[in-house]
């Protein structure tokens, strides 16, 4: 199950903050902000990533001004760390956890080296 919230900007935007089990094999969990046009939005953008039983039920842990700022200033509009929040670790675009997920499930298989 997973624990967030939302926040509604002037502009009519929103941003919403999950916090989910983390899909890399490290494990624990980790906190997503996603900034879209709405709610049912910021969903399926997370859906498209492979994360499909992604709900938003009440506003438990609604995004803090932190959380929100950070997000604007993305490029992507979707970031995350891992949760508990630590202070020293700072946000990451959506393709570090995919390329953490992807690298180990590659990690058991041969590479082929180039020779020399």
């Amino acid at each position: 199950m997973s624990a967030g919230g939302f926040c509604k900007l002037p502009n009519g935007s929103v941003v919403v903050a999950l916090t989910l089990p983390n899909p890399s094999p490290a494990g624990g969990t980790v906190r997503m902000i996603v900034h879209a046009v709405n709610r049912a939005r910021a969903l399926t953008r997370l859906r498209n990533l492979g994360l499909r039983a992604v709900y938003l039920r009440g506003n438990a842990e609604p995004p803090t001004p932190d959380e929100v700022t950070a997000v604007l200033h993305h490029p992507d509009g979707l970031i995350w760390r891992t949760a508990p929040d630590d202070a020293r670790e700072l946000w990451h675009p959506i393709r570090a956890l995919r390329r953490q997920t992807r690298g180990s499930a590659v990690a058991g298989r041969a590479v082929p080296r180039a020779p020399g």
